[in-house]
């Protein structure tokens, strides 16, 4: 297998390369059976079912057969070897660091070295501490990653959670950060995957509040249901914390703990599935108060001070900010006001918001009253804000950001003065200067205009046929940001464009952007992304032969829809642990429940309808030339079953009458992609150039100014 397929953690570079081939090797074959579901009195045939059993030893033998096949296909694509050379250069940048949090006066984050597998995690002293390695995991095979961290009060203890192989599934340890021993303490099942995982701590430090599945029997596999919030005490046995919260409060109940200032109190935002608003309640001694339901449409919070600030949508659209005090009263802060509500943090006696305009973020500044104080001094375009670590009462907090061209960088921010002062930036590996911004605007059937942003080097221009990849997602409260593009610049460098869409689905216009993509609106979202394609080869960037498309996790869904949808507008796509069984997504076989909030359900006969319309397998229709595809997806998946992506391979291979490949790579030891180590990642990048730069005809050569 070459090594750009096999992401070892050397990344040893391809020694050679074979030709590729004009006859594409035909792939395995895929077997039809006979198996059907009958919903509200439609008959929807299921002819791979079989694929779904991934203890089959037939499923098993077409994995690897699967495999194979797709292993032989990219390694006779010639652009492997020069791709994955500058992938991997552009990907050794200077340290990194990310997801900070304050507590006690101590800076907690990830800092990752390159080709370092994970990230380590750090502690100092705020602000000129020295930094030391609190947790490192890199001593394995790096497939253990860190899933989150939650310092005590005053910092003395970090309880923080590991899991293995992409699974996501949660074990929770406890550090004492003075002497930088791990204690006894382990919990498992706490959380992970589609729930997330939680934990707060007590104001005297000697336990906390944890997300937890019930425990499974001896030798059972944990259900990834039913999640409740546990309380462990610090030294006793797992099997003595009691559930405080959330027995019986939903199958697909998710968390989110937030501890007022010295953990004086504690808020929970209780979610039914994914995507959907928050209830929030306030623990009240032994007891929990519903403050707000689901009628309120909380989506953020945040505590400033010993009141909960909370960004709420219920008749504001672009959202307003509440305050809940110990009581439970509720009081508008600030009303709803340009720019979408993304979040809240404290500083000094008042407090910070971000906001968002399609691609645009920027950040504000307001006193304890909520009167307006001043918009920070950041770039006003082509930037997305990553996090603000703060603590109530300090004059000071850290925000951090990054942009197209521009790495992470962490800046102090002085409320006082309104002084920004740069403390930590990631120094890239290349020469981004010379990377520009175009905006453009497609039109969606409906007639909603979609901001597209383009990307492409100096001097690069529209010539009716540049090598262009479009990427989006489309779902669940998520917006397209404008995060760093890193080892993307290899694209651009050869001539290429890059491109991404702001459509229906996400949040970057506020809720009713989210609403218009949710449910029996889903259908806005890939006629949005069409639009913004063909926005692409209207204003001569590209054609549809030299145009791809790229999406992931429901941006896989997107692209599942798309191409059975418009098969002769896309000349290559991508699809990466994708929804494409839209039909069965909702049975108990990964994490699928969870998204009837955003997706909606197939038990109501009018989203059976709508969502049978759209539904990628379903609307694969035989002898159709469709465009070459790469779909991956990991064996340990919790968040989109696998077999999603086996059965839409399948039908793709078995109808199409294009003599383009149609491929699927599974990672065995992978999951959804989230902890993955630095060298599946890279490898990752390195396939997805590689497949589109020789289905898209991307230069060989750099690009020169024209």
């Amino acid at each position: 297998m070459p090594s750009f397929l096999r992401c070892l953690p050397a990344l040893a570079l391809i020694a050679t390369m074979v030709t590729y081939a004009n006859d594409i090797p035909k792939p395995p074959a895929s077997p039809t059976r006979t198996a059907t579901s009958s919903l509200h009195g439609v008959t929807v045939n299921d002819p791979y079912r079989w694929l779904e059993n991934p203890q089959d030893p037939a499923v098993q033998a077409w994995i690897k057969a699967q495999n194979e096949h797709t292993e032989a296909v990219l390694a006779a694509m010639p652009y492997g070897k020069a791709m994955t050379e500058r992938v991997q250069q552009l990907a050794i940048t200077s340290t990194t660091r990310s997801s900070p949090l304050l507590a006690g006066g101590t800076l907690f984050y990830m800092q990752e070295t390159p080709p370092q597998p994970q990230p380590q995690l750090m502690a100092q002293a705020w602000p000129n501490g020295q930094a030391r390695v609190l947790v490192d995991v890199n001593a394995g095979d790096g497939n253990t990653a860190i899933t989150g961290y939650w310092p005590s009060p005053s910092g003395r203890y970090l309880a923080y959670g590991t899991a293995e192989g992409g699974s996501e599934l949660t074990t929770v340890h406890v550090l004492d950060v003075q002497t930088g021993k791990t204690l006894s303490d382990a919990l498992p099942y706490a959380g992970g995957g589609t729930t997330p995982e939680g934990v707060a701590w007590d104001a005297n430090e000697q336990g906390f509040v944890y997300v937890r599945f019930s425990l499974p029997p001896a030798g059972a596999e944990v259900q990834q249901f039913d999640a409740a919030l546990m309380h462990h005490v610090l030294g006793q046995p797992i099997s003595a914390d009691e559930a405080v919260f959330g027995r019986g409060y939903s199958k697909v109940a998710e968390y989110r703990l937030l501890t007022s200032p010295g953990a004086k109190q504690l808020a929970v935002l209780a979610n039914i599935g994914d995507g959907g608003p928050a209830e929030v309640y306030l623990r009240e001694g032994e007891d929990w108060k519903k403050v707000l339901g689901h009628d309120a449409n909380v989506r953020e919070a945040a505590w400033v001070g010993q009141r909960l600030f909370v960004t709420s949508f219920a008749d504001a659209p672009r959202g307003k900010v509440l305050a809940v005090d110990a009581q439970g009263k509720v009081t508008t802060v600030v009303p709803q006001h340009e720019g979408a509500l993304q979040g809240v943090a404290p500083i000094a006696d008042g407090f910070l918001i971000t906001r968002s305009w399609g691609p645009d973020w920027w950040i504000e500044q307001y006193d304890a009253q909520g009167k307006w104080l001043r918009r920070l001094p950041l770039p006003g375009h082509g930037i997305s804000i990553d996090g603000i670590a703060a603590e109530q009462g300090q004059d000071h907090a850290l925000i951090t950001y990054d942009g197209w061209t521009l790495p992470s960088r962490w800046v102090d921010y002085d409320a006082k003065t309104g002084d920004l002062h740069s403390v930590f930036e990631v120094k890239p590996a290349a020469d981004y200067s010379n990377v520009e911004m175009h905006r453009i605007d497609g039109v969606s059937k409906d007639g909603t205009k979609i901001p597209v942003t383009v990307l492409a080097l100096r001097g690069v221009t529209p010539n009716g046929q540049r090598p262009t990849i479009l990427y989006s997602y489309g779902g669940y409260d998520l917006p397209v940001t404008p995060h760093f593009i890193g080892a993307r610049l290899a694209w651009l460098e050869r001539g290429g464009v890059f491109a991404f869409a702001n459509i229906r689905g996400g949040n970057e216009y506020g809720q009713d952007w989210h609403a218009q993509g949710q449910k029996l609106h889903k259908q806005n979202v890939f006629d949005d992304f069409h639009a913004a394609a063909l926005a692409l080869v209207d204003t001569h960037w590209t054609d549809r032969k030299h145009l791809g498309i790229l999406g992931a996790s429901n941006g896989g869904l997107l692209m599942g829809a798309s191409l059975v949808q418009h098969p002769a507008d896309y000349r290559a796509v991508v699809a990466m642990v994708g929804i494409y069984d839209v039909i069965r997504h909702e049975t108990n076989f990964a994490n699928g429940p969870y998204n009837v909030s955003e997706i909606g359900t197939v038990s109501d006969p009018l989203q059976f309808k709508a969502t049978l319309s759209y539904s990628p397998l379903q609307n694969v229709k035989p002898h159709t030339g469709y465009p070459a595809v790469l779909m991956t997806t990991g064996a340990n998946d919790p968040r989109v079953a696998p077999w999603q992506s086996r059965k839409f391979t399948a039908a793709l291979q078995n109808a199409s009458s294009s003599d383009r490949p149609i491929l699927l790579l599974t990672r065995m030891n992978a999951g959804h992609g989230v902890g993955a180590p630095f060298s599946q990642r890279v490898g990752d990048m390195a396939i997805m150039l590689t497949f589109f730069a020789h289905e898209l005809g991307l230069s060989a050569q750099t690009a020169s100014s024209e």
